[in-house]
Protein backbone atom coordinates (compact mmCIF):
# COMPACT_ATOMS: atom_id res chain seq x y z
CA UNK A 1 0.00 0.00 0.00
CA UNK A 2 1.47 3.33 -1.06
CA UNK A 3 1.37 6.00 1.67
CA UNK A 4 -0.45 9.16 0.76
CA UNK A 5 1.51 12.42 0.59
CA UNK A 6 -0.07 15.81 1.15
CA UNK A 7 1.65 18.91 -0.21
CA UNK A 8 0.68 22.39 0.93
CA UNK A 9 1.28 25.08 -1.61
CA UNK A 10 2.80 28.30 -0.51
CA UNK A 11 0.93 30.16 -3.23
CA UNK A 12 -2.80 30.78 -2.71
CA UNK A 13 -5.39 33.19 -4.12
CA UNK A 14 -8.94 33.95 -3.11
CA UNK A 15 -11.68 32.05 -4.92
CA UNK A 16 -13.09 35.27 -6.38
CA UNK A 17 -9.73 36.09 -7.96
CA UNK A 18 -9.53 32.67 -9.60
CA UNK A 19 -12.98 33.08 -11.16
CA UNK A 20 -12.04 36.46 -12.53
CA UNK A 21 -8.90 35.10 -14.16
CA UNK A 22 -10.88 32.24 -15.72
CA UNK A 23 -13.26 34.73 -17.32
CA UNK A 24 -10.38 36.76 -18.69
CA UNK A 25 -8.63 33.70 -20.15
CA UNK A 26 -11.77 32.37 -21.88
CA UNK A 27 -11.56 32.42 -25.75
CA UNK A 28 -13.20 35.57 -27.06
CA UNK A 29 -14.95 33.93 -30.10
CA UNK A 30 -16.57 31.39 -27.82
CA UNK A 31 -17.96 34.15 -25.59
CA UNK A 32 -19.17 36.14 -28.59
CA UNK A 33 -20.97 33.14 -30.11
CA UNK A 34 -22.57 32.03 -26.88
CA UNK A 35 -26.32 31.63 -27.27
CA UNK A 36 -26.23 32.33 -31.02
CA UNK A 37 -26.67 30.04 -34.06
CA UNK A 38 -23.72 30.02 -36.43
CA UNK A 39 -24.51 30.94 -40.06
CA UNK A 40 -22.91 27.69 -41.30
CA UNK A 41 -25.13 25.58 -39.08
CA UNK A 42 -28.22 27.49 -40.16
CA UNK A 43 -27.29 26.96 -43.81
CA UNK A 44 -26.74 23.24 -43.25
CA UNK A 45 -30.14 22.95 -41.56
CA UNK A 46 -31.80 24.73 -44.49
CA UNK A 47 -30.15 22.40 -47.02
CA UNK A 48 -31.13 19.30 -45.05
CA UNK A 49 -34.78 20.37 -45.18
CA UNK A 50 -34.81 20.44 -49.02
CA UNK A 51 -36.41 17.46 -50.78
CA UNK A 52 -33.96 14.83 -52.07
CA UNK A 53 -33.31 14.79 -55.83
CA UNK A 54 -34.54 11.71 -57.69
CA UNK A 55 -31.77 9.27 -58.73
CA UNK A 56 -30.48 9.62 -62.29
CA UNK A 57 -31.65 6.57 -64.26
CA UNK A 58 -28.80 4.53 -65.72
CA UNK A 59 -29.22 2.73 -69.00
CA UNK A 60 -28.45 -0.96 -68.44
CA UNK A 61 -25.36 -2.21 -70.23
CA UNK A 62 -26.08 -4.57 -73.14
CA UNK A 63 -25.17 -8.23 -72.57
CA UNK A 64 -21.74 -9.27 -73.82
CA UNK A 65 -23.32 -11.60 -76.37
CA UNK A 66 -24.28 -8.49 -78.35
CA UNK A 67 -20.95 -6.65 -78.12
CA UNK A 68 -18.52 -6.68 -81.06
CA UNK A 69 -16.30 -4.23 -82.91
CA UNK A 70 -15.61 -3.83 -86.62
CA UNK A 71 -12.05 -3.54 -87.92
CA UNK A 72 -10.56 -4.45 -84.53
CA UNK A 73 -7.12 -6.02 -84.15
CA UNK A 74 -5.35 -8.19 -81.60
CA UNK A 75 -2.50 -6.85 -79.50
CA UNK A 76 -1.55 -4.98 -76.37
CA UNK A 77 -4.02 -2.36 -75.18
CA UNK A 78 -1.23 -0.36 -73.53
CA UNK A 79 2.53 -0.49 -74.21
CA UNK A 80 3.97 -3.32 -72.17
CA UNK A 81 0.50 -4.45 -71.10
CA UNK A 82 -1.03 -7.92 -71.47
CA UNK A 83 -2.10 -9.28 -74.85
CA UNK A 84 -5.80 -9.05 -75.63
CA UNK A 85 -7.89 -10.49 -78.44
CA UNK A 86 -10.25 -8.27 -80.40
CA UNK A 87 -13.92 -9.28 -80.31
CA UNK A 88 -15.18 -9.02 -83.88
CA UNK A 89 -18.69 -10.00 -85.00
CA UNK A 90 -17.28 -13.26 -86.42
CA UNK A 91 -15.58 -14.17 -83.16
CA UNK A 92 -18.53 -13.12 -81.02
CA UNK A 93 -20.85 -15.24 -83.16
CA UNK A 94 -18.62 -18.27 -82.56
CA UNK A 95 -18.46 -17.53 -78.82
CA UNK A 96 -22.26 -17.34 -78.74
CA UNK A 97 -22.45 -20.64 -80.61
CA UNK A 98 -20.16 -22.31 -78.07
CA UNK A 99 -22.43 -21.08 -75.29
CA UNK A 100 -25.44 -22.41 -77.19
CA UNK A 101 -23.78 -25.82 -77.56
CA UNK A 102 -22.61 -25.97 -73.94
CA UNK A 103 -26.02 -25.06 -72.52
CA UNK A 104 -24.97 -21.67 -71.09
CA UNK A 105 -26.64 -19.41 -73.66
CA UNK A 106 -29.30 -18.18 -71.20
CA UNK A 107 -30.99 -16.11 -73.94
CA UNK A 108 -27.73 -14.24 -74.42
CA UNK A 109 -27.73 -12.74 -70.92
CA UNK A 110 -24.58 -12.45 -68.81
CA UNK A 111 -26.10 -14.93 -66.36
CA UNK A 112 -24.60 -17.67 -68.54
CA UNK A 113 -21.12 -16.73 -67.34
CA UNK A 114 -22.03 -17.99 -63.86
CA UNK A 115 -23.29 -21.44 -64.88
CA UNK A 116 -21.56 -24.50 -63.45
CA UNK A 117 -21.77 -28.06 -64.71
CA UNK A 118 -25.25 -29.39 -64.02
CA UNK A 119 -26.96 -25.99 -64.34
CA UNK A 120 -26.23 -24.46 -60.94
CA UNK A 121 -24.89 -20.92 -60.51
CA UNK A 122 -21.63 -19.98 -58.82
CA UNK A 123 -21.87 -17.53 -55.95
CA UNK A 124 -19.15 -15.11 -57.10
CA UNK A 125 -16.99 -14.45 -60.11
CA UNK A 126 -13.71 -13.57 -58.47
CA UNK A 127 -12.21 -16.97 -59.33
CA UNK A 128 -12.98 -20.34 -60.92
CA UNK A 129 -15.11 -22.31 -58.41
CA UNK A 130 -13.06 -25.53 -58.95
CA UNK A 131 -15.89 -27.65 -57.60
CA UNK A 132 -16.82 -31.11 -58.87
CA UNK A 133 -20.55 -31.46 -59.57
CA UNK A 134 -22.30 -34.81 -60.05
CA UNK A 135 -25.18 -34.86 -62.53
CA UNK A 136 -26.60 -38.13 -63.80
CA UNK A 137 -23.86 -40.40 -65.09
CA UNK A 138 -21.34 -37.56 -65.33
CA UNK A 139 -19.20 -35.58 -62.91
CA UNK A 140 -17.31 -32.42 -63.83
CA UNK A 141 -15.78 -29.25 -62.40
CA UNK A 142 -16.48 -27.25 -65.59
CA UNK A 143 -17.74 -23.73 -64.99
CA UNK A 144 -18.46 -20.50 -66.81
CA UNK A 145 -19.98 -19.60 -70.15
CA UNK A 146 -17.50 -21.85 -71.97
CA UNK A 147 -17.40 -24.56 -69.27
CA UNK A 148 -13.71 -24.25 -68.43
CA UNK A 149 -12.13 -27.11 -66.55
CA UNK A 150 -9.96 -25.91 -63.64
CA UNK A 151 -6.64 -26.93 -65.22
CA UNK A 152 -7.66 -25.41 -68.57
CA UNK A 153 -8.64 -22.12 -66.92
CA UNK A 154 -5.39 -21.99 -64.95
CA UNK A 155 -3.36 -22.47 -68.13
CA UNK A 156 -5.26 -19.87 -70.16
CA UNK A 157 -5.48 -17.25 -67.41
CA UNK A 158 -1.76 -17.48 -66.66
CA UNK A 159 -0.86 -17.29 -70.34
CA UNK A 160 -2.94 -14.11 -70.84
CA UNK A 161 -2.44 -12.59 -67.39
CA UNK A 162 -6.17 -12.64 -66.57
CA UNK A 163 -7.55 -11.76 -63.16
CA UNK A 164 -10.89 -12.88 -61.78
CA UNK A 165 -13.51 -14.95 -63.58
CA UNK A 166 -15.77 -12.27 -65.04
CA UNK A 167 -17.36 -12.21 -68.51
CA UNK A 168 -14.54 -10.23 -70.16
CA UNK A 169 -11.77 -12.59 -69.07
CA UNK A 170 -13.85 -15.66 -69.94
CA UNK A 171 -14.24 -14.33 -73.50
CA UNK A 172 -10.49 -13.81 -73.76
CA UNK A 173 -9.68 -17.29 -72.48
CA UNK A 174 -12.17 -18.89 -74.89
CA UNK A 175 -10.57 -17.17 -77.91
CA UNK A 176 -7.18 -18.29 -76.63
CA UNK A 177 -8.43 -21.90 -76.63
CA UNK A 178 -9.82 -21.45 -80.16
CA UNK A 179 -6.42 -20.25 -81.35
CA UNK A 180 -4.68 -23.04 -79.44
CA UNK A 181 -6.71 -25.55 -81.45
CA UNK A 182 -5.65 -23.86 -84.71
CA UNK A 183 -9.18 -22.67 -85.48
CA UNK A 184 -8.97 -18.88 -85.09
CA UNK A 185 -8.14 -18.27 -88.77
CA UNK A 186 -11.17 -20.36 -89.78
CA UNK A 187 -13.34 -18.47 -87.29
CA UNK A 188 -12.29 -15.11 -88.74
CA UNK A 189 -13.65 -16.12 -92.17
CA UNK A 190 -17.20 -15.74 -90.90
CA UNK A 191 -18.30 -19.27 -91.88
CA UNK A 192 -19.26 -22.11 -89.59
CA UNK A 193 -17.90 -25.09 -91.49
CA UNK A 194 -17.66 -28.77 -90.48
CA UNK A 195 -13.88 -28.35 -90.35
CA UNK A 196 -14.20 -25.52 -87.82
CA UNK A 197 -16.53 -27.57 -85.62
CA UNK A 198 -14.22 -30.59 -85.81
CA UNK A 199 -11.17 -28.54 -84.75
CA UNK A 200 -13.05 -27.36 -81.66
CA UNK A 201 -14.51 -30.78 -80.81
CA UNK A 202 -11.53 -31.80 -78.61
CA UNK A 203 -12.00 -28.57 -76.62
CA UNK A 204 -15.78 -28.57 -76.30
CA UNK A 205 -17.43 -31.96 -76.09
CA UNK A 206 -20.74 -30.61 -77.40
CA UNK A 207 -19.18 -29.85 -80.82
CA UNK A 208 -19.37 -32.66 -83.38
CA UNK A 209 -16.44 -34.24 -85.13
CA UNK A 210 -16.49 -34.75 -88.90
CA UNK A 211 -18.25 -38.05 -88.21
CA UNK A 212 -20.96 -36.19 -86.28
CA UNK A 213 -20.12 -37.57 -82.84
CA UNK A 214 -18.69 -36.08 -79.65
CA UNK A 215 -14.94 -36.34 -79.29
CA UNK A 216 -15.47 -37.67 -75.76
CA UNK A 217 -18.58 -39.79 -76.33
CA UNK A 218 -20.87 -37.27 -74.62
CA UNK A 219 -24.12 -35.66 -75.83
CA UNK A 220 -23.42 -33.51 -78.89
CA UNK A 221 -25.22 -30.79 -80.84
CA UNK A 222 -26.08 -31.42 -84.48
CA UNK A 223 -23.94 -29.50 -86.95
CA UNK A 224 -27.00 -28.11 -88.75
CA UNK A 225 -28.36 -26.61 -85.51
CA UNK A 226 -25.01 -25.00 -84.67
CA UNK A 227 -24.62 -23.60 -88.17
CA UNK A 228 -28.11 -22.06 -88.14
CA UNK A 229 -27.52 -20.48 -84.72
CA UNK A 230 -24.13 -19.12 -85.80
CA UNK A 231 -25.45 -17.53 -88.99
CA UNK A 232 -28.37 -15.89 -87.21
CA UNK A 233 -26.09 -14.54 -84.48
CA UNK A 234 -23.54 -13.22 -86.99
CA UNK A 235 -26.20 -11.40 -89.00
CA UNK A 236 -27.53 -9.66 -85.89
CA UNK A 237 -24.03 -8.71 -84.69
CA UNK A 238 -23.04 -7.19 -88.01
CA UNK A 239 -26.18 -5.06 -87.95
CA UNK A 240 -25.43 -3.87 -84.41
CA UNK A 241 -21.76 -3.17 -85.12
CA UNK A 242 -22.28 -1.13 -88.27
CA UNK A 243 -22.66 2.62 -87.71
CA UNK A 244 -26.24 3.71 -88.17
CA UNK A 245 -26.85 6.60 -90.57
CA UNK A 246 -29.14 9.33 -89.26
CA UNK A 247 -32.61 9.34 -90.77
CA UNK A 248 -33.37 12.68 -92.37
CA UNK A 249 -36.93 13.89 -92.03
CA UNK A 250 -38.60 15.15 -95.18
CA UNK A 251 -39.68 18.75 -94.92
CA UNK A 252 -42.94 19.41 -96.69
CA UNK A 253 -43.05 22.66 -98.64
CA UNK A 254 -46.13 24.82 -98.11
CA UNK A 255 -48.71 24.68 -100.85
CA UNK A 256 -48.38 27.37 -103.49
CA UNK A 257 -51.32 29.75 -103.77
CA UNK A 258 -53.07 30.83 -105.86
CA UNK A 259 -52.80 27.56 -107.73
CA UNK A 260 -53.51 29.06 -111.16
CA UNK A 261 -50.80 31.74 -110.89
CA UNK A 262 -47.77 31.59 -113.16
CA UNK A 263 -45.40 31.02 -110.22
CA UNK A 264 -47.37 28.04 -108.94
CA UNK A 265 -47.54 26.53 -112.44
CA UNK A 266 -43.75 26.81 -112.84
CA UNK A 267 -43.15 25.17 -109.45
CA UNK A 268 -45.48 22.34 -110.44
CA UNK A 269 -43.45 21.77 -113.62
CA UNK A 270 -40.22 21.69 -111.58
CA UNK A 271 -41.62 18.95 -109.36
CA UNK A 272 -42.64 16.87 -112.37
CA UNK A 273 -39.12 17.11 -113.86
CA UNK A 274 -37.95 17.23 -117.47
CA UNK A 275 -40.03 15.47 -120.09
CA UNK A 276 -38.38 12.20 -121.23
CA UNK A 277 -37.24 11.97 -124.79
CA UNK A 278 -39.41 10.00 -127.19
CA UNK A 279 -38.26 6.45 -127.84
CA UNK A 280 -39.98 6.39 -131.25
CA UNK A 281 -42.51 3.79 -130.26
Amino acid sequence: MVPSISVRSSFSLPVASLLGMTALLAPLPALADAGQIKPQAAKANALSSLPALPPVPRQPAPPRSRLAMLDASDGQITPGGPFRYAITPERRALLNTIRFAEGTWARGEDLGYRVMFGGGLMGGMDRHPNRVIYSGRYASAAAGAYQFMPFTWTMASRKLGLAGFGPHVQDQAAIFLIQRRGALALADRGEFTPELAAKLAPEWASFPTLAGYSYYGQPVKRYAALKAFYEQSLAQLKTLAEPQEPVLERVERPACEPVQSLRCRLEALDRIGPKPKSLGI
